[in-house]
């Protein structure tokens, strides 16, 4: 029997925009592909210096219309202190991997100049553990179900990571939802400077283009794993 909640792709953020920013391009192609996929944003971002947490929910549910992505699933820890309710989320978290069971899960790399993203990676990962213990919330929610793989996406930093995912042919429809964040990325007048309304944009599709340049195309996404990603076909047909 098909579970009517099953996806291909859960991605997790600890803002809206994270998951958009970090893999924007991939969720595009895998949904021009016919995949399933849902957001997961664990906060509202209510202590964003711009915006509001009204608007940056219009926001994101464009962005996910815009994406071709269901509005995402928002949960509501408190901005800047994800370890301070660290096991609600974690169980939370767990509940939601349950209940979709990805083929894939994804969170923000570690190495992040905010604390937020890489705090939301590490409940990410013991979620994703977690949601495979049988006893672990037995009879709290659905059986236990652990995704294929748990990768991380980045969204601040130019560490190398470990493979690619080329979204040469979709960075028209990446940009397109980051621009639906216009509290975020675009200043106004009565807005505070801040990282993401200073040219961040520009320097995320450098970024984009130079890792595609390593691989020979016009720009890509990166991603991490902490286990070898298997390549079963080296040559194609």
């Amino acid at each position: 029997m098909i579970h009517k909640d099953r996806v291909d792709i859960l991605a997790v953020g600890a803002h809206p925009d994270d998951v958009e920013i970090g893999m924007g391009g991939t969720i595009a192609k895998y949904r021009a592909q016919g995949k399933n996929i849902r957001l997961v944003h664990l906060t509202e971002a209510e202590l964003s210096s711009n915006g509001t947490v009204e608007s940056r929910q219009k926001e994101a549910k464009l962005a996910c219309e815009t994406l071709g992505v269901p509005k995402p699933v928002q949960l509501q820890f408190p901005d800047r202190q994800l370890l301070s309710c660290r096991q609600e989320a974690i169980e939370e978290l767990v509940k939601l991997i349950r209940r979709f069971k990805p083929k894939l899960l994804f969170a923000p790399y570690h190495e992040d100049r905010h604390p937020d993203h890489g705090h939301c990676g590490e409940l990410v990962k013991e979620a994703f553990f977690s949601a495979g213990i049988k006893k672990y919330l037995e009879g709290e929610t659905e059986e236990a179900f652990r995704p294929s793989a748990l990768y991380f996406y980045q969204i601040n930093g130019l560490s190398a990571p470990d493979f690619l995912i080329d979204i040469t042919e979709f960075r028209d429809t990446k940009y397109a939802a980051l621009h639906c964040f216009k509290s975020q990325f675009f200043p106004r007048t009565g807005t505070v400077q801040t990282p993401l309304n200073s040219g961040f944009l520009e320097n995320l599709q450098a970024r984009e283009r130079l890792l595609g340049e390593e691989a020979g195309i016009s720009a890509a996404e990166g991603f991490f794993s902490e286990k070898p990603v298997l390549i079963r076909e080296l040559l194609g047909d």
